[in-house]
């Protein structure tokens, strides 16, 4: 055997030739790709295979069927060493700016599908390889491609339309075309109004015969596929047999060794655990365990199977065979359609999900229902069956399998006429999501009857293994199955699957609902299928049908509506027009560059960092001297490195520690970092370092800090009119409390940093992902002991930011410029995104108290609001983020006499900060919540009390600000318009009336945004002003240069269209590079929505001085060109530079006296949205969504809808899906997405309609347009109290009336529960106080 092997790793990338002397097995293709090849094109976004930053297409021949299989992988999870043999095509390989893009990557730029880019080279990548196995996918197939791919920006809509036009039912005529009618086929629109935001005709056609070529060596030559290969690497031996008996031998050998075939599993173990695995066996080249048989019994699948090649064969399967037979296959399909992405099933294998023995398994429910059969084999005890039945999991992760036996094969039964099967899953988000509680459920009948021969019922997600309630199955055999049986079983289910309160995961009373809930499902589809062969008495009532139906979504449509620029604008003037973002070509091409992707710089260095393991102790001592004894580390930095400050404060000095000294107030706090040759050791290193705790009792939650005292200063008030009094005559006063829960950036690009210093006068050159540069500045001068001069912060573009990179990046960087001044070499840092969610913070939960006094008639009078907001170990901006959400407590409601005081609570949590919307969401929701208080209380509809509410022109704020040009009340009529909301709210109603537990909900909900930087407490107003730098060369080209940062909202996009029109000139002459403290000081961080405003203004002064002075150039030769006078004010010794600067006139507010002006202006918009709820599981689906948004006279339309729609789907995921996990000491559970979902392709409304307000002006802002970053992202509550609409309705078909507490996010376990059946009656919440939970609600 040891002369066939081979050392030797062979694979193509792109077309060429990769030969690997020494692979290490540890290695991943993502990092081979980046640091080996330069091919910086595939991002790193969360390193666990949850958001296809990282997909590239593998290709291997396949030589049984003599074809060429294309799939798609997330490269962070493949290894290296499994690509012998395989071609890979990475976004590079298919086309770049310079030679021309492929289609794919041009249609996608071209319908705006691209904002801050870092996820596009991989949905890039995941539609290529669609094409490639079908050029002409249905629209259905073109939307499931996306299952693994995730994007923060840009709310999916127009990345799916961009590729809708590769799909089967998209035709020649494009928008012209009957079927390409988007959205509202009813709309009548004005003059002047566009609706085509992207020209498709112009698109280039898909050319499969310009597609790259599989390499010929690997189609012909076998050996590839025959040779045994033995990686060794530093830790890791890899060996991939190409025999069964060689792998017996080798099993025999290292029993303790780990099967590898598609990494999904060992992978996360060994990077997020820490696992060590010295030997891995890669079975997939051995023929019986990739073989595919078709006996009398079933099929029978290898163990090394991929999960896509089961959904492919039985899918053939179901069309071949009759019905009956394939009722496992069809559940297994079912399921196969929630498991994970495309990246995943495309290499993941059948025996290892099995093997792995997750209790959360898709797939092990459902083989433990039906029975399934193994064969198992090892060398000593050659091969035998194993039926997967209760005895099968031994305990957590063990199995009935010896440690030196191997899955070979796994039979899948047929099922006859009498024999049923379902399958159930219910999870945070639908798509590529782990399951919360799964099922499979199997039932045979005697022969022409309901009489119950066995039952078999197999629950995920309810212990420490897939386990399956015997006593209930045996109890029923003999019954009849009818109604009677269903609340028996329930009752015997709640007994054999007990779940004590403070269960690992949580949910308890949910998650034993979930059990009858599947069951309850099940058993009316097997009654309707009984009922239909007349072998049952018992008729399904139609209004129960609804909850047997498997999940359906339509193909997505949608429609967006702009005022297109006037008749007489000149052609060349870009502004009003949509154009698309400026990097969105190289953003697609894999070509733009963020901070990552830069080449390493010579000796440079890597720095791991050290956090606290505690969330409040005390520091006993720090031993560093193991990992300093590690390979390739350099040097231990901590505070004692500091040459300077080792405090900072984003509002308020010395507010935090840069390094901890003696104390540690949360988990992930920095206490030093291990400096390295490489990232793998520093990290390695870093988790060596040992620090010793003297632990302190924490504080988590609100709650707990409220009864603590624990708070940031004192409690601030703003108030109008007389509270008290208006209370005491009103019609009705309740109480009632809001919660909102807080929520993770996840920009897709974490936290990044690169240091280098210039070894003169203190000089040091920073690269970073940051929104505000001038804080970076500044914060690192003051460590290092050097003026600000000295450090230069750039910015090229940065993955996201939210404002998630306001303040936080600063707690990255400065440690990073430490090291580098301490060694005198360039540091760099990129966080894994568990290194970011843990340390950098969320936005802020919050919890409020309310009394709100109102008339018979639902006119509100009163409001007095307590609110709280969790800051976690720092100010950072919490004071900030209160003042807005106490400045947004009105959202867009007169309420005469309001009261709202603020408290900024003081918790041992990562410090949490500015995030999109900055309080004002939270705010909102507050008096949100009072009205469906108020309207439930009343038996009236809220929309009746929001519109009685609502602000009108003239109308003065609770903080006495006079609303001008107040769009509130024509946006919510044209809203009601668009949507048809009143025709749509009778079909939910008829709909409500006839299902039981499926239930709809519609509502529309306003919102009201002030634009500017506000609390004058924290001296945040002087951030209300910008700079700009303009220079035109000789050639007559310009270098426009402004404070703001690029992270995907299409600023310097929008800034070159300004400038264009301020000089009038194309705006082809106009570019960008990056901003610098070097070019324009002391600039404010890019957030407050006010990125244009401010440094639109700058730019437009900037322009204005540069065309003053070329003025009399111009008159004394009006026929030249632009070049012309240029070149002549060059040689008439005219500046050719100018610097613009602006500030907001008349902002400010005083705490103390209650008066100023806090905002320039408002933007203002209303959403109509229809949510469709599964009463028995919680699950729901957005419908539709009709938005309206004054958005003034749009900059771009395409940019400003884009925000609107990507606004909109973030704020969904605070609503409605994104909870945060912390356990009661203040350990971080939800750390990255495998455990913390945020929206996805599938969650977006299936119809999404998004009109721009026409004929809006605003004086106050550039060009008369409006800043529309955070206003879009509160209309997500429309959806949240549609679903509440909708839970109301269940709970009325139960008996309940009135209000109700629904928290959010509205996830499908409060949803269910707050249905309240007689289901979740058999569940009673355990009492507070007598149990710990597992979570706790911030």
């Amino acid at each position: 055997m040891t002369g066939d092997m081979s050392s030797e790793l062979v694979f193509y990338v792109n077309g060429i030739k990769v030969v690997e002397e020494n692979a290490e097995p540890e290695t991943t293709l993502l990092q081979f790709l980046r640091q080996k090849l330069g091919l910086t094109g595939t991002k790193l976004g969360c390193g666990e295979g949850g958001c296809g930053a990282c997909t590239v297409m593998v290709s291997r021949f396949d030589h049984y069927s003599k074809k060429i299989c294309h799939f798609s992988v997330n490269a962070c999870l493949a290894p290296l060493c499994s690509m012998h043999g395989m071609a890979v095509t990475t976004v590079e390989g298919i086309g770049s700016v310079k030679n021309g893009l492929h289609p794919v990557q041009e249609r996608l730029a071209k319908s705006h599908g691209s904002q801050c880019g870092f996820c596009t080279p991989g949905i890039i990548m995941s539609m290529y390889t669609l094409l490639r196995n079908d050029p002409q996918p249905t629209i259905e197939h073109m939307e499931k491609a996306f299952e693994g791919n995730l994007c923060r920006c840009t709310g999916y809509r127009p990345i799916l339309d961009g590729f809708r036009t590769f799909t089967k039912e998209y035709c020649a005529m494009g928008e012209n075309c009957c079927k390409n009618k988007n959205g509202n086929n009813n709309l009548q629109l004005e003059d002047g109004v566009g609706t085509d935001l992207v020209k498709t005709k112009a698109f280039l056609p898909l050319d499969a015969t310009q597609d790259p070529i599989f390499p010929p060596e690997l189609q012909n030559s076998t050996k590839f596929d025959t040779d045994y290969l033995i990686y060794r690497g530093e830790r890791v031996v890899w060996h991939r047999p190409t025999k069964l008996d060689e792998l017996l031998d080798l099993k025999s050998t290292y029993p303790d060794a780990r099967l590898v075939v598609g990494n999904t599993e060992i992978g996360v173990e060994m990077k997020f655990k820490n696992m060590k695995y010295p030997v891995m066996i890669a079975p997939t080249h051995i023929p019986e365990l990739v073989d595919i048989t078709h006996t009398d019994l079933g099929i029978r699948f290898g163990a090394s199977v991929t999960l896509s090649r089961i959904d492919q064969e039985l899918k053939e399967a179901i069309a071949k065979y009759s019905e009956p037979k394939t009722r496992v296959f069809t559940a297994v399909i079912e399921m196969l359609r929630w498991f994970a992405g495309y990246q995943i099933r495309n290499v993941a294998a059948v025996a290892g999900n099995i093997i792995t023995a997750s209790p959360i398994s898709d797939l092990n429910p459902l083989f433990l229902a039906c029975g399934a059969v193994l064969e198992v084999q090892s060398k000593e005890s050659g091969r035998r069956q194993i039926t997967m039945d209760e005895k099968f999991f031994l305990g957590y992760r063990k199995t009935a399998l010896t440690s030196t036996e191997v899955v070979i094969n796994i039979l899948l039964p047929f099922t006859s006429k009498n024999e049923y099967f379902g399958g159930y899953k219910q999870a945070y988000r639908r798509e590529d999501d782990i399951a919360t509680v799964n099922s499979g459920i199997y039932v045979v009948f005697e022969d022409n009857s309901n009489v119950i021969k066995k039952l078999s019922l197999a629950y995920g997600g309810m212990a420490i293994t897939t386990i399956m309630p015997t006593r209930t199955m045996a109890a029923v055999v003999g019954r009849k199955w009818d109604d009677s049986l269903v609340m028996d079983i329930c009752r015997l289910l709640a007994d054999d699957l007990p779940l004590q309160p403070g269960s690992p995961g949580g949910m308890v009373e949910y998650r034993r609902t979930l059990t009858i809930s599947f069951f309850f499902k099940f058993y009316l589809s097997v009654q309707m299928q009984l009922q239909s062969m007349h072998l049952s008495k018992t008729k399904v009532p139609s209004y129960l049908h609804s909850a047997t139906a498997p999940f359906h979504r339509d193909p997505s449509k949608s429609t967006q509506i702009y005022q297109e620029v006037a008749s007489g604008q000149r052609e060349e003037d870009p502004v009003g027009r949509p154009i698309n973002h400026l990097s969105a070509m190289k953003q697609a091409t894999g070509e733009a560059v963020y901070i990552d992707d830069m080449p390493k710089f010579q000796n440079e260095l890597y720095m791991g960092f050290v956090m606290s393991k505690k969330a409040y102790a005390n520091i006993k001592s720090v031993d560093a001297s193991e990992a300093l004894s590690m390979p390739g580390v350099v040097d231990y930095i901590s505070h004692v490195d500091v040459p300077g400050k080792n405090t900072w404060g984003a509002a308020l000095p010395d507010d935090e520690e840069i390094f901890a000294t003696t104390q540690v107030l949360c988990e992930g706090q920095i206490i030093g970092g291990i400096v390295a040759e490489t990232q793998i050791q520093a990290q390695r290193a870093a988790k060596c370092v040992k620090v010793e705790y003297e632990e302190l009792k924490p504080i988590i939650t609100i709650k707990e800090a409220i009864e603590a005292g624990s708070f940031f200063g004192s409690p601030q008030k703003i108030s109008c009119g007389d509270v008290e009094a208006a209370l005491q005559q009103a019609d009705h006063v309740i109480e009632g409390e809001c919660h909102v829960g807080g929520q993770e950036h996840f920009y897709l690009e974490t936290q990044a940093v690169i240091a280098i210093p210039k070894g003169e006068d203190g000089e040091m050159e920073m690269f970073i992902s940051t929104q505000n540069p001038t804080e970076s500045q500044h914060v690192t001068a003051e460590a290092l002991n050097v003026p600000a001069n000295r450090i230069v912060v750039r910015v090229k573009r940065i993955g996201g930011g939210f404002g998630g990179k306001e303040t936080r990046s600063v707690m990255i960087s400065t440690p990073v410029a430490i090291a580098a001044n301490k060694l005198g070499r360039p540091v760099r840092v990129m966080l894994d995104r568990d290194e970011d969610m843990l340390m950098t913070g969320t936005r802020h939960p919050f919890y409020a108290k309310y009394k709100i006094g109102f008339m018979d008639g639902g006119k509100i009078t009163a409001l007095e609001i307590n609110i709280y907001n969790n800051a976690g170990m720092s100010q950072d901006l919490s004071w900030a983020v209160m003042h807005r959400a106490m400045f947004h407590s009105d959202n867009a409601y007169k309420i005469p006499n309001l009261s709202t005081t603020g408290h900024v609570c003081r918790t041992n949590i990562s410090s949490n900060t500015a995030f999109r919307g900055f309080g004002g969401p939270q705010g909102m929701m507050v008096v949100e919540q009072c009205i469906t208080d108020v309207a439930y209380t009343l038996g009236v509809s809220p929309i009746k009390v929001r519109e009685l509410n609502l602000y009108q022109e003239g109308d003065r704020t609770h903080y006495g600000q006079l609303l001008e040009h107040c769009t509130v009340q024509r946006c919510w009529d044209e809203c009601l318009n668009q949507s048809d909301y009143f025709r749509r709210k009778k079909e939910v109603d008829i709909f409500n009336s006839e299902n039981r537990w499926k239930k709809r909900g519609i509502t529309i909900v306003p919102t009201k945004f002030g634009i500017a930087y506000t609390a004058l407490f924290l001296n945040q107003v002087a951030l209300n002003q910008a700079g700009a730098l303009v220079h035109i060369y000789m050639d007559g080209s310009v270098l426009l240069t402004h404070a703001g940062v690029e992270m995907g909202q299409g600023l310097h996009t929008k800034m070159i269209q300004v400038a264009s029109r301020a000089l009038r000139i194309p705006a082809s002459k106009i570019h960008t590079s990056e901003v610098g403290t070097n070019t324009v000081p002391n600039t404010s961080p890019t957030a407050a929505s006010c990125g244009s405003d401010l440094n639109g203004m700058a730019v437009i002064n900037a322009c204005k001085t540069l065309l003053e002075r070329l003025e009399p150039i111009m008159l004394e030769n009006p026929k030249g060109t632009w070049e012309d006078w240029i070149k002549s004010a060059y040689i008439n010794r005219i500046s050719l530079s100018a610097t613009g600067f602006y500030k907001t006139p008349g902002i400010g507010y005083d705490f103390n006296t209650g008066k100023g002006r806090p905002f320039n202006y408002f933007t203002s918009g209303v959403a109509c949205s229809e949510v469709e709820i599964d009463c028995l599981t919680g699950d729901h689906q957005v419908l539709r969504t009709d938005i309206v948004m004054d958005v003034g006279v749009s900059l771009n339309p395409a940019i400003d809808i884009g925000q609107i729609e990507g606004g909109f789907t973030q704020g969904y995921g605070l609503m409605m899906m994104e909870q945060q996990k912390i356990s009661p000491k203040g350990i971080l559970y939800t750390r990255g997405p495998g455990n913390y979902k945020i929206p996805g392709f599938g969650d977006i409304p299936v119809q999404f309609n998004v009109t721009l307000l026409k004929g809006s002006v605003n004086e106050k802002a550039v060009y008369s347009s409006k800043a529309i970053g955070e206003p879009p992202l509160f209309l997500s509550s429309s959806v949240f109290f549609a679903a509440k609409d909708a839970i109301a309705s269940a709970r009325a078909d139960a008996g309940h009336h009135g209000n109700f507490i629904l928290p959010s996010p509205a996830t499908p376990e409060r949803v269910r529960m707050a249905c309240e059946d007689q289901f979740t009656d058999l569940f009673p919440k355990a009492k507070e106080g007598t149990f710990t939970p597992w979570f706790v609600e911030l």
